[in-house]
């Protein structure tokens, strides 16, 4: 049972095992390959049917004309028929695929043999490497390629070439980049870097570039920021710094390479060649400030100061620009034998113009320094301390500042420097030396304090003198004020007295004549007793005159000696009331204070037979009154 059903259904059976092995059963008997939208197919030839001639070249490995072997030919994405398995094996490989930001590298499995002294196959035209069968027809050389693969997918044939992946080459801003070539023409003789080519596209075209004549090694042209499709089997790229001019400075072009130019200075300069843009030499025309792309293996930027430039030397001392700091302070030796240190400042200009001609003779500033003004100005400082001693140069100090600046204008004139000013620093003479002329201050200035001092005495004395008169003229006008008082107080007891005396006269005259007759016996003794007794007191008033006048001349001798003002305001008062009234005063004022009666009661009646004993006697009862009064 089960065979007759075996045998009724065995188409059925043969038809699921076609469906089954379609594939197989069509490369076997119909040689169809289907190769995915994703891949390719590389085409292994196993033989050559029979009667055919066909071997590969000796040194070749992919075939280009039906041989056996790896075949130029490649299966793009599709269905195929006739591929025979026994004949032809079929390997499906992925697309090349080349990366954003990066470059293929193309290294060729087959082709020509490279010319002697190339590293790199040319460039032909194949698709980009897609077409390995023209390349080859085309005499495309066997290793590295000059060409390369940009971003994007590609249908390599992997048995012809292998595609290498590399970055692109990145300049970055104020970044500069110096090329190297690994291929191309030897540089000529006498020359360190390849000539200027044009038409490569910042070396991105090598092929232009080698095609153009250029030549292998260091080039002249740079690199500027920027992206760059850069095969670097070909092309070397060194990132440095652009070279910055500050402002201030002016760049001096020193180029190595180029051709020899006509020197552009005139007959008085003699100290090397300065030519035009473009030639071998030192430049004319120098940089201003900014940022210039300079490959810094063909050319030299020399930075020369166009400010005032100060150079130091003193050993504290440096400047930012640091051409200074090998300078140190001078020690020079003077005359009579003592040495010594001197800072010295020297202030220099260099016109932009000149500023060639300095680097021409000098090469640098750091040569100008230590060639010129560094001997310059040390052996004329020291040459200038050798015809003084210390004293004599440190007290002419202004003159010899003065002297070495004309000297050394002078010198750096012949040099195309402009000396601005020499300026003096600090002066350490020996420490013996300078006590001695510490102590030598100190004296001075110390014989300035006692002339000071004596000057303010005599002007204390002075102010003492004048202050002594301003009092001792308040108590002279105070004395005029009294003498005035008392004159007009004795003024008006003058008048009182003879006011009263009057009055009294008249009652004197109205009782006289009752009286006379009795009185005269009665006056003429008591006229007798009162001459005496007025006689007596004369004397004693004559001797204490005397004495008060010695003694008033003592006090004025001892008030002059304290500062006269005494003595002035006495003689005022002399001279004010008169000799005699001042005597009668003082001795009127010593009697008061004594409380002395010089003359009898009996005396105040006076004399009726003249008027002047009368007032006599009012003037006596008067004076009795002030004394009781100053008594009590």
């Amino acid at each position: 049972m089960g065979n007759q059903l075996l045998s009724q259904y065995w188409w059925v059976a043969f038809i699921i095992l076609c469906l089954i092995m379609y594939k197989f059963i069509l490369r076997m008997f119909f040689g169809m390959v289907i190769v995915p939208e994703d891949k390719i197919g590389l085409v292994t030839k196993k033989f050559v049917l029979v009667g055919n001639d066909k071997s590969l070249p000796d040194g070749h490995i992919i075939a280009t004309k039906g041989e056996a072997g790896f075949q130029a030919k490649t299966l793009a994405p599709g269905l195929y028929w006739g591929m025979w398995p026994w004949q032809y094996g079929i390997e499906k490989v992925s697309f090349v695929v080349i990366p954003e930001g990066k470059v293929g590298l193309v290294l060729s499995n087959d082709g020509t043999e490279l010319p002697t002294g190339n590293i790199l196959g040319r460039k032909v035209e194949c698709d980009n490497f897609q077409d390995a069968e023209r390349f080859l027809i085309s005499n495309g050389q066997k290793g590295r390629q000059t060409a390369l693969l940009t971003a994007g997918t590609y249908r390599i044939n992997t048995y012809a070439f292998t595609v290498a992946i590399a970055d692109m080459v990145i300049i970055k801003e104020n970044m500069v980049g110096i090329v190297t070539t690994l291929d191309g023409r030897p540089i000529k003789p006498g020359q360190i870097a390849g000539e200027h080519i044009e038409g490569h596209n910042n070396f991105q075209d090598i092929d232009a570039f080698l095609s153009n004549g250029g030549n292998r090694g260091l080039q002249p042209q740079v690199m500027l920021a920027g992206s760059y499709f850069i095969n670097p089997w070909a092309i070397q790229i060194e990132e440095t710094l652009m070279t910055e001019v500050p402002i201030g400075h002016v760049g001096v072009v020193i180029s190595y390479i180029g051709e020899d130019g006509k020197d552009l200075t005139d007959d008085t300069f003699k100290h090397g060649n300065i030519v035009g843009k473009g030639k071998r030499g030192v430049w004319m025309e120098p940089l201003g400030p900014g940022k210039y792309p300079i490959n810094k293996y063909t050319m030299k930027v020399e930075l020369v100061p166009t400010t005032n430039l100060v150079l130091n030397w003193a050993n504290a001392r440096s400047e930012a620009h640091a051409l200074d700091k090998n300078l140190s302070t001078i020690t020079v030796r003077s005359k009579d034998g003592f040495p010594f240190n001197l800072d010295v400042a020297q202030i220099i200009h260099i016109p932009a113009s000149e500023a060639p001609k300095v680097i021409a003779r000098f090469g640098s500033m750091n040569n100008l320094v230590s060639q010129v003004l560094e001997p310059t100005i040390g052996n004329y400082f020291r040459n200038s301390a050798q015809d003084s001693d210390v004293i004599s140069f440190l007290s002419t100090r202004k003159e010899r500042q003065q002297a070495a600046k004309d000297h050394i204008r002078e010198v750096l004139d012949e040099y195309n420097v402009n000396a601005v000013d020499t300026l003096i620093g600090d002066i350490v003479p020996p420490e013996a030396l300078m006590k001695t002329l510490t102590d030598r201050k100190i004296a001075e200035e110390e014989q300035k304090t006692y002339q000071t001092q004596k000057l303010a005495q005599e002007q204390r004395q002075g102010v003492e003198k004048e202050t002594a008169i301003a009092d001792m003229q308040k108590e002279i006008v105070k004395a005029q004020q009294s003498v005035e008082i008392a004159q007009r107080t004795a003024d008006a007891t003058v008048k009182k007295a003879e006011g009263d005396a009057n009055s009294l006269k008249l009652q004197v005259e109205a009782e006289s004549t009752a009286t006379k007759l009795r009185a005269n016996a009665e006056a003429e003794a008591t006229k007798a007793r009162a001459g005496a007794q007025a006689e007596a007191t004369k004397l004693n008033a004559s001797a204490d005159a005397e004495k008060i006048s010695k003694t008033g001349l003592a006090e004025a001798e001892k008030i002059m000696a304290i500062g006269k003002s005494t003595a002035e305001a006495y003689e005022l008062q002399v001279k004010a009331m008169g000799g005699d009234n001042f005597t009668r005063y003082k001795i009127t004022e010593e009697i008061g204070k004594g409380n002395i009666k010089v003359m009898p009661e009996v005396l105040i009646q006076g004399n009726g037979n003249n008027a002047d004993g009368s007032i006599s006697g009012l003037l006596g009862m008067k004076l009795m009154e002030q004394m009781e009064v100053k008594n009590q």
